[in-house]
């Protein structure tokens, strides 16, 4: 089967979301209890790559590609104590979207933006390439 090709090539953004349950205590420069204490949080990822869509397959990137490799680092983060994660320093948003961006990076050529957030606080934190 041949793949449907415009005559003009487009960038497309492709997006895949995932989540992860994870603890951890935070040292903030306004203190509080709750946060020095172990807590939990059910966050929320997307990981977009941009790319011109393959000429043969009509894919940015294979989505099946795409979570072998999400798959890989939600383990490193999945149930884990955040405090306790190598490479990932103090567990805050901003280090969470630079960790996972490093650990896809190598592997996901085309990788644009990952963002990360928690619902239930309002809190989201994006990182683009």
């Amino acid at each position: 089967m041949i793949a449907k090709v415009s005559s003009v090539r487009k960038t497309v953004e492709l997006s895949q979301r995932f989540y992860f349950e994870a603890a951890h205590t935070l040292i903030r420069d306004i203190e509080t209890e709750s946060s020095r204490r172990i807590h939990g949080h059910t966050y929320e990822a997307e990981v977009t790559v941009r790319g011109q869509p393959d000429p043969t397959t009509g894919m940015v990137l294979d989505l099946a590609f795409l979570r072998a490799h999400i798959q890989a680092v939600r383990g490193l983060l999945d149930h884990q104590f955040l405090d306790e994660v190598e490479g990932l320093g103090p567990p805050t948003l901003e280090n969470l979207c630079a960790f996972i961006l490093e650990k896809l990076g190598s592997e996901v050529k085309c990788l644009a933006a990952v963002s990360v957030w928690r619902r239930a606080s309002g809190d989201r934190c994006t990182v683009s390439v």
